[in-house]
């Protein structure tokens, strides 16, 4: 996603703890392709950075097959959680919540964000049920 904002002129702050941001590799590349396009990348720790923003996007905090670091992502994680009052912080109406899905509820977001007017979960899936499609057929072959 980083890769596509960046290549797309897209503004996009990563936040999060120091030790789960993207490597060094992944940002040098990304800013590479902003400077081309024009978008502002920025990757902090500080929660802060959400003043303004029109979107905020999140995915669980342990992946499949990572259950060990479960307890140790919570406790990292916990003040960058999605609720309403980080949503607060954006300073806009009309900021909206983004999840790759499937989601923890009262883990990385709670729920009455996850199932509030802001969040556009389930259309986002949808969107990419039709993107799986479409590359299926256009590598079925004939």
């Amino acid at each position: 996603m980083l890769i596509c904002c960046a290549k797309l002129g897209i503004d996009v702050a990563v936040c999060g703890p120091n030790t789960l941001l993207p490597n060094e590799d992944l940002i040098a590349t990304c800013n590479e392709y902003a400077k081309v396009s024009g978008a502002k990348i920025e990757i902090t720790d500080d929660i802060e950075v959400v003043r303004g923003a029109d979107v905020l996007y999140t995915d669980v905090w342990t992946s499949m097959g990572e259950e060990e670091k479960a307890k140790e992502r919570e406790s990292i994680l916990a003040p960058y959680q999605i609720n309403q009052e980080l949503m607060n912080r954006t300073g806009k109406d009309k900021t909206i919540f983004l999840h790759c899905l499937p989601a923890v509820k009262g883990k990385e977001v709670t729920e009455d964000i996850f199932e509030g007017e802001a969040s556009l979960v389930f259309d986002e899936a949808e969107n990419r049920l039709h993107t799986i499609k479409a590359v299926m057929v256009a590598t079925l072959g004939e």
